[in-house]
């Protein structure tokens, strides 16, 4: 079956057999659909008619919000590479005002991806009714969305079980209506947005009836995050949010601001009536309240929905749907391609590996050695800089002078670093008479380990274990660039027990040195080794599985050339 970038899925199940519905019927969209897949909900839907159907307003039901909750946890369950968005443009109880009478699509909603492909689950009683089916299906899509001229039809139900039973079980069940607000408030990091997310903004856009506002956590509540400099930028969060609501609910008016304290307008808007929050966050919802009603403001209604169980998270991850869980599985995997590098050799494959101090780099280093790359340690090269037979001896004796030598004429670096210590254009003095042969020294330990070959693979790599790689600007020496990382706090654990130093002196060696966030705006695949020993190996060699892939793919685009 042919694939499709995105999709529009028309679900036309009774609202209670759906939720048994739901895993079967995204296990086989994902056959279809491997992008972005948008969900129309529109139970009772006959297209079986041969006629132009139309869509109507369905009324948002307290059923709703657990079937939204239901689709998206299965989503991220059995289709998680998929981008699910559930649409309610529909959703919305009968208004008898200006326009009613058009219904929900006056005219085809724009998406920000168009669909190209129509899925439905309609039951087809006879085979001989599937192009009739088809044909009103792709009719019905293109009265609601604006979709590719050439816009093709599936029907699924073909390929899913039967529900026994379960309508005829719930026939008699009265539904409940679902309360309405005109204003409505929720805040978040909005990470990478994903099932939880999208749950908690589809609730909150049945919810809301006229203004949405939205509240993203910005510099001073990202502190604590788990592998904060792996967050999206704030703009990148906002831009993801604005296109997700667009297509959800376009009739909302939106607004997004930045957080930089846990409340924001929250607490001093006085035409907010409700705030949708977690069985995690609810705290939070009633110290708004609190502070509310401190400010003269009426309280807001709490609107509770549930966590999103994580069916794939591991010993180091949360058990709900998280943030924090899909960075750590960033971890070893390539988060942006590497620059081109025409004046380097494909042979050896050169990683520039590099990290502040304390976060375990050279652990990393010699874990990717053990499992065949050349290990190239800057820290020796830099000892071997230094010596009398380099160029660069001779030029640091005429900067700071003889009297920086040891007996045996060596140069004694405990006194060459008092005279740089906290002076910036000295220390810039000497870094641009060292670096520099560093590098000339790396380049010939790249070429030597080519001449000497590679031990347990047959693909040549070579690791550049620097610490100013980024900072020496070395990145011309190599392929990609991996980056070390650790929280701050941990570091200077780590620093403190290794050398024996004061937490003041590891903190000022830290600061010393760029920071990991400016270290991460480099790197093509970031590791950390904050957890336990064996999680540091599983990362390593994910990113040694996934570079051997890279090599492989170059090696063969480049015979083809």
């Amino acid at each position: 079956m042919s694939m499709f970038s995105t999709g529009i899925l028309v679900l036309t199940s009774p609202l209670h057999v759906l939720p048994l519905r739901i895993a079967p019927v995204l296990s086989s969209a994902a056959q279809v659909v491997e992008s972005t897949l948008y969900v129309h909900l529109h139970p009772g839907l006959n297209l079986s008619t041969g006629g132009q159907v139309r869509p109507v307003y369905i009324p948002p039901m307290m059923d709703l919000c657990s079937l939204i909750s239901r689709l998206y946890s299965n989503a991220a369950d059995i289709c998680g590479h998929l981008d699910v968005r559930v649409l309610l443009t529909n959703i919305r109880a009968q208004s008898g005002g200006l326009g009613a009478s058009n219904g929900p699509f006056p005219i085809p909603q724009v998406l920000s991806h168009s669909p190209e492909v129509v899925l439905t689950d309609f039951p087809i009683q006879d085979p001989g009714e599937s192009s009739l089916v088809s044909q009103c299906l792709q009719r019905y899509a293109d009265h609601c969305y604006v979709c590719t001229p050439s816009l093709s039809s599936v029907l699924l139900y073909s390929g899913l079980e039967e529900v026994v039973g379960e309508e005829d079980n719930d026939r008699g069940r009265k539904e409940t209506q679902l309360q309405s607000f005109t204003d409505v408030v929720v805040g978040g990091t909005f990470d990478r947005l994903h099932g939880a997310h999208k749950t908690l903004l589809n609730i909150s856009c049945l919810l809301a009836s006229r203004r949405f506002l939205i509240g993203v956590c910005d510099q001073e509540l990202l502190k604590n995050k788990v592998l904060k400099e792996l967050i999206e930028p704030y703009g990148r969060r906002v831009q993801r949010l604005q296109e997700f609501l667009n297509d959800v609910k376009p009739s909302l008016k939106y607004e997004i601001v930045p957080l930089s304290d846990p409340f924001g307008p929250s607490i001093s808007d006085p035409e907010l009536q409700c705030i949708v929050v977690s069985e995690e966050t609810r705290r939070g919802g009633e110290a708004v309240n609190k502070k509310r009603v401190e400010n003269g403001l009426a309280e807001l209604v709490l609107y509770e929905i549930q966590l999103l169980k994580d069916a794939h998270h591991t010993d180091i991850e949360e058990e709900k749907i998280s943030s924090s869980s899909l960075r750590t599985r960033l971890l070893g995997t390539l988060l942006k391609p590497p620059s081109p590098r025409p004046d380097l050799s494909p042979d050896p494959y050169v990683i520039g590996l590099t990290g502040g101090s304390g976060t375990g780099k050279s652990s990393i280093a010699l874990r990717l050695e053990g499992l065949g790359a050349a290990r190239i340690d800057c820290d020796q090269l830099g000892h071997k800089a230094y010596l009398p037979h380099t160029s660069a001896y001779q030029q640091i004796l005429q900067e700071f002078g003889s009297d920086i030598l040891n007996e045996d004429k060596t140069i004694n670096r405990r006194i060459l670093g008092g005279k740089v210590f906290g002076n910036q254009e000295r220390l810039k003095a000497l870094t641009d008479i060292v670096w520099p042969e560093i590098a000339l020294l790396v380049k010939k330990e790249i070429q030597l380990a080519k001449e000497r070959g590679f031990r347990f693979s047959d693909m040549k790599v070579c690791v550049v274990d620097a610490a100013v790689l980024l900072e020496a600007g070395w990145t011309y020496l190599v392929h990609e660039v991996w980056v070390a990382t650790i929280p701050e706090e941990e570091a200077v654990k780590r620093i403190v027990q290794r050398d024996g130093v004061k937490e003041e002196e590891a903190l000022r060696r830290l600061k010393s040195q760029w920071p990991n966030a400016k270290l991460v705006e480099d790197a093509n695949v970031v590791l950390c080794t904050l957890w336990e020993p064996d999680v540091t190996q599983r990362q390593v060699l994910k990113a040694w599985s996934l570079l051997q892939q890279r090599i492989q793919q170059r090696k063969e685009e480049n015979s083809r050339t």
